[in-house]
Order: C-alpha cells, then structure tokens, then sequence
C-alpha cells in the first residue's frame, strides 16, 4: 500500500509542474529522472536561414542498413586510432564493415559496405541502451566482441535501431564542393558533462515533432519513437582532412548558413537514428567514466570514403536543386 500511495504522490506532484510548451509533461518524464524531459515542453528551434539565388538546395539520401549484422566494438578511428577504448564505451556502425581498432586508409578503402551505392564511408555512434529504473541493467547487452558485457552503471540491452537515415543537404548561401577522402567529421562531445558542454550538440526528439530538439533524453507521446539526429559540420578549410582538435578542420555555418572566412562548403550531412521504445521504460547511452551517462555526451562521428564518381554525383544533386534518394 505504502508504495501505491508514494507511485500516486508522485504522480499527482508531476502533474501540477509548469514548465512551458503547448501541454503540461507527462508523470513518466518527471519519475524517469533529471535527464528526461517531455518533448512537448520543449520549444521548436530557429527557422531555417533564407536561401540565397543559386544556392545549392538538393537532398541526397541514400540507404546503409540500420547495423542488423551487429558492426560494434570500442574503437574510435577519428579521436583514437590504434586503442581499443574503454570496454562501456561501444560504438554502432554503417557502412564500411571493417572498422575497427586497427583500421587504415588501406584497409577501409579495400573493405565491404553496407550501403548499396558503393559508399565506403564508416558512420558510428555510442549504443543506445534500456535499463532498469536505478540504472542498472535490464539485461546484459553485447559487448565489443558479442559477449555480455558487466560494467556497473553501464549494463543493459543494446538497441538496434529501427531506422538509420543518411541524407546531405546543400548550403543555403552558394555552391557546394566535393568532401575530399577521408575527411573526418565530428558532432556533439563525448566528455560533455566534464569538458564545459561548449560542444554538446541537441541530438534528441521524437519522430513527431522533429524541430524540438533537447540535449536531454525524452519522454515521447505512446507509439511515437525517439530520434536522435546529428547534423555534422559542413564548412570545410580547403587544406586538411582532420585536425588536432578533430574540429576546427571542419566547422559549422553561421546562423545565416554561411561558410566562415576561409572555409568551403562540403555536403551537410544529417544522420536520424529512430528507435521503438515503450513509454516509461528508461534509457541512455553508452558514456566514459564520469559522464553519468548523460545525454549531453551523445555524439557521432564519419570518415569519408565515397568512391569520388559517387561523391561528384552528390555534388552535381545539390547543386542543381535535385531531390535525389538511392537504395
């Protein structure tokens, strides 16, 4: 009795908190923890910037699977070549199907895809993970090489997403140019909860409301499903194909979607991960020691190898205004 009296405080002290939006949240984002927030408290982002004459306003969409052959271990080929990671950091993968702690230029170039078009390119992000309402584990999910994994505050079982959408866009302000090989793109910041949060990105919504984006996980209407969407940089430097900081080789446009000075508009790559999710079961990603698993943490990552003939291909859709969608 005491518990169905405390499960009925608790609802009834959720139901009376205002914190904007067009309807009050729902219990299940309030009991699921600080890290929840209902998705229709949180307001819509900033209106697309306005397209100048001749810009390049194609989209390229292509399909790589969704990883249903299980590609994950914890390598990071772009912010650690050659070390295998912390074992509770795990890495999904599209794509090339060789990535891994010893991968090469060599070896990638020469390695299978799972994209039908012939794109090399390795696309990678931490696993998604539902757990018990304390944190620990529903079950045991598998680890980097298939096996359970048993990592306090990091157990739980991996979700494969249902959907995983890759699709460039053009630059609103002129011309794209092709992304050169293996160029490396970075978004969000693994170490976001002890490194500042300058560059935590808003990754999470639900399906149903795609511009309201939140650098909290969120609590969804029942039979939407939860996104995570990462919108890389785009402004590339003309020289170099990553950097020390694996940033300021390629950055983000203005708000006005222009190139900084210097710099040269690439294909805008956004990457939608979809997952089916049932209200009120909690979850988080994989994260390093001393990141609580936040949401702030989520972060992505690609190396480009699209074949060239593939690449100029993307180039020529955007630049011409083309809706164009492969696979």
């Amino acid at each position: 009795m005491l518990e169905l009296l405390l499960v009925a405080l608790a609802f009834g002290v959720a139901q009376r908190v205002e914190v904007g939006g067009d309807a009050p949240p729902t219990p299940v984002a309030n009991l699921l923890g600080p890290d929840f927030v209902d998705i229709r408290s949180v307001p819509s982002g900033p209106a697309a910037p306005a397209t100048a004459p001749g810009a390049a306003t194609g989209t390229f969409t292509w399909d790589c699977g969704r990883n249903e052959n299980g590609h994950r271990n914890t390598a990071n080929i772009v912010m650690a070549p050659g070390f295998p990671g912390q074992p509770h950091h795990v890495h999904d993968y599209v794509g090339n199907v060789s990535t891994a702690v010893n991968s090469t230029p060599r070896t990638l170039a020469a390695a299978a895809t799972t994209c039908p078009n012939g794109d090399r390119s390795t696309y990678f992000w931490p696993v998604l993970r539902t757990v018990a309402a304390d944190g620990a584990g529903a079950t045991d999910g598998a680890g980097a090489t298939g096996e359970a994994t048993s990592h306090p505050g990091h157990e739980g079982e991996i979700q494969v997403p249902v959907e995983v959408a890759l699709t460039f866009t053009g630059n609103p302000r002129g011309n794209v140019v092709a992304m050169p090989q293996q160029l490396a793109g970075t978004v969000g910041d693994a170490v976001a909860v002890t490194n500042g949060g300058a560059n935590a990105a808003a990754t999470w919504t639900c399906a149903s409301t795609p511009e309201r984006r939140t650098t909290r996980y969120p609590a969804c209407p029942a039979g939407d499903r939860v996104l995570r969407v990462y919108d890389f940089p785009s402004c590339w430097d003309g020289r170099r194909t990553d950097s020390e900081s694996h940033r300021s080789h390629l950055v983000f446009p203005t708000g006005e979607g222009a190139c900084p000075h210097g710099t040269f508009p690439v294909p805008r790559l956004r990457m939608t991960l979809a997952y089916d999710l049932p209200p009120g079961v909690r979850f988080q990603i994989d994260a390093f020691d001393g990141q609580r698993n936040s949401p702030l943490t989520d972060h992505a990552f690609f190396v480009n190898l699209m074949p060239e003939p593939l690449m100029a291909k993307v180039v020529t859709c955007l630049n011409s205004g083309q809706s164009c969608r492969e696979g």
